[in-house]
């Protein structure tokens, strides 16, 4: 009875991503998405972990704020790229993303991806920051040329993702894998046991 209860609970993601979405998919979760429509050039933190975070909070409380989102819980999340102390988001352009990968090539950087999961029935909510190790590999000009005309870096946190086209240009990662696709599962389960709720009773 207690699973079947947990189970009417609606879950709202806060995020038009479809990385995010088929991630909490694929953790067998039935998410709604509501985007918030958040400026996120309007914010702004001191480090790139703590702009994640201030991101993703104001993701998930202007969604929760809305009618059509009372009684779910809802998860908003950001990502951005650490790189040199810079928090880097989506390039605003093609020149912006090849002068971007030239700079991570053979290089490391920190994806950091903010979560913030609020109960609307309730009030409370739980954040926290996931933070993962990405090392770039050495594609050539060429490869670079290519992977910025197929559109996919502009979409993406940092100029690249690992379920797409650039993941051959990345050598290894250290850390939480789903995090740099957008969402970190395992945190996501802290924050829900935060507010009592294991994950397995939300399953369907």
């Amino acid at each position: 009875m207690a699973r079947m209860t947990a189970q009417r609970r609606r879950i709202v993601l806060a995020s038009a991503s479809p990385a995010r979405l088929g991630l909490l998919r694929q953790a067998g979760l039935a998410p709604e998405v509501i985007v918030s429509g958040v400026d996120e050039d309007a914010l702004s933190a001191p480090t790139p972990a703590e702009l994640a975070l201030v991101l993703a909070e104001a993701k998930a409380t202007t969604v929760a704020a809305l009618p059509e989102a009372a009684g779910a819980l809802v998860i908003g999340c950001d990502s951005v790229l650490e790189l040199d102390g810079e928090a880097l988001g989506k390039p605003v352009d093609d020149e912006e993303a090849t002068f971007r990968w030239k700079s991570m090539r053979d290089r490391a950087g920190v994806l950091r991806t903010g979560h913030c999961l609020i109960d609307t029935t309730t009030g409370r909510r739980a954040s926290g920051t996931a933070s993962t190790t990405v090392r770039f590999g050495s594609p050539s000009d060429a490869e670079i040329a290519a992977y910025v005309a197929s559109g996919e870096p502009l979409h993406v946190a940092g100029a690249f993702t690992l379920d797409g086209r650039s993941g051959p240009f990345v050598d290894s990662i250290e850390g939480d894998h789903s995090n740099v696709i957008g969402l970190s599962l395992p945190l996501l389960r802290r924050l829900l046991a935060e507010h009592g709720i294991a994950i397995t009773d939300l399953w369907v």
